[in-house]
């Protein structure tokens, strides 16, 4: 009688540990470094609705937001290594490791937005985002990250001499070191996070984002001189650890890719509604806007970037393909 007790104990005991991690496994976490609100992270609300729709409640998102997780940098190697499943990340720490990724982030590589969003939803995209199978991630989709543009503590930017002794913060990238100390400033190397406490401290000069970025963390109240222009118009990505992603039946890889593909067009419509709140914010605060400058001496200065960064005669190719590409 005990022994047989003690086996339904058991059983009931193994039940329960593989409920667990069946249910555990249906939810795939999510890692973004924006706040709550911000388009990126909407879009994944959306993803995650639209995969609990369509899977019958077996798959769903877990969302850790406004960088819970770490920075991208450290979320990015965690996906790689399956401990997050799902991250939503800016290309520049990924030039390193996927190289396709480099040529998206090139400076003055894309003529507008709509060029941009012809080149990532057409083959190009998939192209770029099937090379990164080999380095343990999947690509999703893409999601817009708007143009970026310079902003500072100082004084107005109109040509490049503007920018001539500035500590200018960037991501961890060779690519956005180069691009800044071609521009005459000088690059310091930060997490997204510590911008706005430098910029107060003076530890930087300025920095250089796209609308929602510079309203939503502030930094237009340290830095009220922005200027447009507009040097990079990168998309982020959306990627899933290949671990996760090989423990998903095909029929639930099919879904993922699916609702990920879905929550794009979303995300771009929260994306435009964002930009034209961050824009007025901005203005209404007395930030100084320069729209009206000649880009040409900015697009020659980093032009060597692309015979430094882009040695594999693959890679300039990519960009004759994208620079092709009509909106």
């Amino acid at each position: 009688m005990a022994a047989r007790f003690s086996l339904l104990i058991g059983t009931l005991l193994l039940a329960a540990a593989l409920t667990a991690v069946a249910a555990e496994q249906r939810v795939l976490r999510v890692a973004d470094t924006q706040p709550a609100d911000y388009p990126t992270v909407q879009a994944l609300v959306y993803m995650g609705d639209l995969l609990e729709q369509w899977s019958d409640g077996e798959l769903g998102l877990k969302i850790y937001a406004g960088g819970q997780l770490g920075e991208e940098k450290d979320t990015l190697e965690l996906t790689v290594f399956g401990g997050i499943d799902i991250n939503r990340v800016n290309l520049a720490p990924l030039n390193s490791i996927v190289p396709e990724t480099t040529v998206l982030a090139m400076p003055f590589l894309f003529r507008s937005i709509a060029h941009m969003r012809a080149t990532v939803d057409g083959p190009i995209g998939d192209e770029i985002l099937a090379a990164f199978e080999p380095h343990g991630l999947i690509g999703l989709a893409y999601y817009d990250s708007g143009a970026r543009s310079f902003y500072n503590t100082k004084r107005p930017i109109r040509t490049p001499a503007d920018l001539a002794g500035m500590k200018i913060r960037v991501q961890n990238s060779d690519l956005f070191v180069e691009m800044v100390k071609a521009l005459g400033g000088n690059p310091t190397p930060m997490g997204f996070g510590q911008v706005y406490e430098s910029l107060v401290l003076g530890t930087i000069d300025g920095s250089e984002n796209n609308w929602p970025s510079y309203e939503s963390t502030r930094h237009f109240e340290a830095a009220p001189f922005y200027t447009l222009t507009q040097h990079t118009m990168t998309p982020e990505v959306l990627v899933m650890s290949r671990h996760r992603w090989e423990r998903l039946s095909g029929e639930q890889q099919s879904l993922v890719r699916r609702a990920a593909k879905a929550s794009v067009a979303h995300m771009r419509v929260l994306w435009e509604q964002r930009v034209v709140r961050s824009r007025q914010v901005v203005l209404a605060a007395g930030v100084e806007v320069i729209e009206d400058l000649d880009k040409r001496p900015f697009m020659q200065a980093v032009a060597p970037l692309y015979d430094m960064f882009l040695t594999d005669a693959r890679l300039r190719d990519l960009v004759r393909r994208i620079r092709a590409v009509q909106e």
